[in-house]
């Protein structure tokens, strides 16, 4: 019996020993099974974190450098655009300073011309109301005068003055124009190169059309045939679609309006360029005679005089003063009335609807309409530009008798 409960409790012992020790194993491997997962996940968690950090770097480096390179890009542009700013701002001041010069230039040859011939005439009438030969310095003086008056008015006709200052006044208000597009350009925001590269082919295309000097490079005062004024480049097709965007994708524009416009364009071209253009001819025409008969007239009357000194023909003396006279008279008219001007002023009217009915057949051609000018803000420019409210531009293009009126209420 005794025997049997020793045994018992050495099996129970026994028993209880060797559960301990396996459940001392289980928990060491419980804890070295936990310590390699929590290991694992640690390592996991930092390549993770790293990878993270990595690309969210790579990803902010290559965007802060896209940023950058584009900024830089458009200061560059803003930057260039404000050279060409200063460029054309110069251009108006040499502009209004030489048109200034060469309206002095009218004055004084005017008065000096007149002065001389006015003097000829008065020598040689003297010399005719005396038949004694003690007026032989008269008449030299007289047709030294006169000489010299053919000579000037010669001048004077070849480079017209009234029409120089003209185109260089017409140069001022065109590149101050050009100066108030590039500063609302930049007060927008936002050039681009291709902003760039227009203005500084408008700026040579004001250089070419309105040249500063005389010799070679002036403009033909007595062409062929009268044309209108051109001083804006070549268009070119736009590769670039506008900012402007309306809801519809339409970018302002509907059949109406480009009824409209080609309605414009139509009465432009055939009424009001024309009338300036049929005027411009007859203006030309009278230049020419002007110019002509100056110069002759104060010729004549030299050779009349000169005659009159070696036989003393008391007729020659006549002819002399006549043609003095009506030399003065014509002179006058040419360069008091200033007729180069007025032709210039007809030929630059044209040009501008020309230029307007070239804007409206470009914007016509081009077939998507976001390549286009805005369609509202074109309809307010064309309106403002022929002197029209809107109301007044759609009721004047809805008219079925536009032919008897002009589209233009400035010019």
């Amino acid at each position: 019996m005794a025997s049997l409960m020793v045994s018992s409790k050495i099996c129970r012992f026994s028993h209880g020993r060797t559960r301990a020790t396996i459940n001392n194993n289980v928990s060491k491997n419980k804890v070295h099974v936990t310590q390699i997962i929590s290991r694992g996940l640690v390592a996991e968690l930092e390549l993770c974190l790293n990878s993270s950090i990595s690309y969210n770097y790579s990803s902010n480096n290559s965007t802060t450098i896209s940023s950058t390179t584009n900024n830089s890009s458009d200061m560059m542009d803003v930057a260039k655009l404000h050279l060409i700013m200063e460029a054309v701002a110069d251009r108006i001041e040499l502009h209004k300073n030489v048109a200034e010069q060469r309206n002095n230039w009218n004055h004084l040859l005017l008065s000096s011309v007149n002065m001389v011939t006015l003097s000829a005439s008065a020598m040689a009438a003297l010399a005719a109301a005396s038949a004694a030969s003690s007026m032989a310095p008269l008449k030299v003086s007289s047709t030294i005068l006169y000489m010299a008056a053919t000579g000037l008015l010669t001048l004077m006709n070849c480079i017209q003055p009234s029409q120089l200052a003209e185109e260089q006044r017409n140069a001022a208000r065109l590149f101050k124009k050009l100066h108030g597009e590039l500063s609302t350009m930049l007060a927008i925001g936002n050039p681009t190169a291709s902003d760039v590269e227009d203005a500084m082919e408008k700026v040579m295309a004001l250089d070419k059309a309105f040249p500063l000097p005389l010799l070679e490079a002036m403009l033909e005062k007595f062409p062929q045939s009268v044309e209108p004024a051109v001083w804006w480049p070549q268009r070119k097709k736009k590769t670039h679609a506008r900012r402007n965007k309306n809801n519809n994708n339409n970018n302002g524009w509907d059949g109406r309006l480009e009824e409209e416009m080609r309605e414009v364009r139509r009465v432009v071209k055939k009424k009001d360029m024309a009338d300036y253009l049929r005027l411009g001819k007859r203006v030309l025409r009278l230049n020419k005679l002007l110019a002509v008969s100056g110069p002759v007239l104060t010729g004549l009357a030299a050779l009349a005089l000169a005659c009159s000194s070696l036989n003393n023909n008391n007729g020659a003396l006549m002819v002399g003063v006549i043609c003095g006279a009506l030399a003065c008279a014509l002179n006058t008219l040419e360069h008091g009335g200033q007729v180069g001007m007025v032709f210039e002023l007809y030929r630059g009217t044209a040009g501008f609807f020309k230029l307007m009915e070239e804007t409206i057949e470009v914007n016509l051609n081009e077939r998507d309409p976001l390549m286009r000018e805005n369609g509202e803000l074109f309809e307010i420019k064309v309106a403002l530009q022929l002197g029209r409210t809107l109301s007044e531009l759609r009721q004047f293009t809805d008219c079925c008798e536009c032919d008897d009126e002009f589209a233009s209420k400035i010019f």
